[in-house]
């Protein structure tokens, strides 16, 4: 078995403080931790899809991206690091009308500054929807009242 890679929480039961923005907005849920892997699921609706009726690309580079943000998170000690996006690719494969994709979050590098993530999105028949490559700052949190 694998060793889990988080600090010291469940990424599942990890105190959110960002949900209530564009992850709220998007319907964007997390599903499922494994010892070194975080899961969730985004609808393709009104809310996700692009004039054409298709997945919009920007929708699901923000489910891969707030998994690989989640998860480093969930790997640093979240009381003294702040995991922010530095940089993201992402190859739109296929495009949904309807339903829900999935993503998850693998770590390719678990640096002391640098997280880099392999996230792979799939429709409800588990076929390719995107894939895409997040890398992740690991700062030091800034002093109380202070902006990162």
């Amino acid at each position: 078995m694998t060793k889990p890679i988080w600090f010291s929480v469940d990424p599942l039961k990890f105190p959110h403080p960002l949900m209530p923005g564009i992850i709220q907005q998007l319907g964007i849920e997390l599903t499922e931790a494994g010892p070194d892997y975080l899961s969730g699921r985004m609808p393709v609706d009104e809310r996700t899809r692009q004039p054409f009726g298709l997945l919009h690309g920007g929708a699901s580079v923000v489910l891969a991206e707030s998994l690989a943000s989640f998860a480093s998170a969930a790997v640093v000690d979240f009381e003294k690091q702040l995991a922010v996006g530095l940089e993201i690719n992402a190859n739109h494969l296929r495009g949904p009308r309807a339903g829900w994709v999935y993503g998850t979050a693998r770590p390719i590098h678990l640096g002391r500054t640098t997280h880099v993530w392999d996230i792979r999105i799939v429709d409800e028949q588990d076929r390719p929807v995107c894939v895409s490559r997040c890398t992740i700052a690991i700062i030091d949190r800034p002093p109380q009242g202070a902006t990162p």
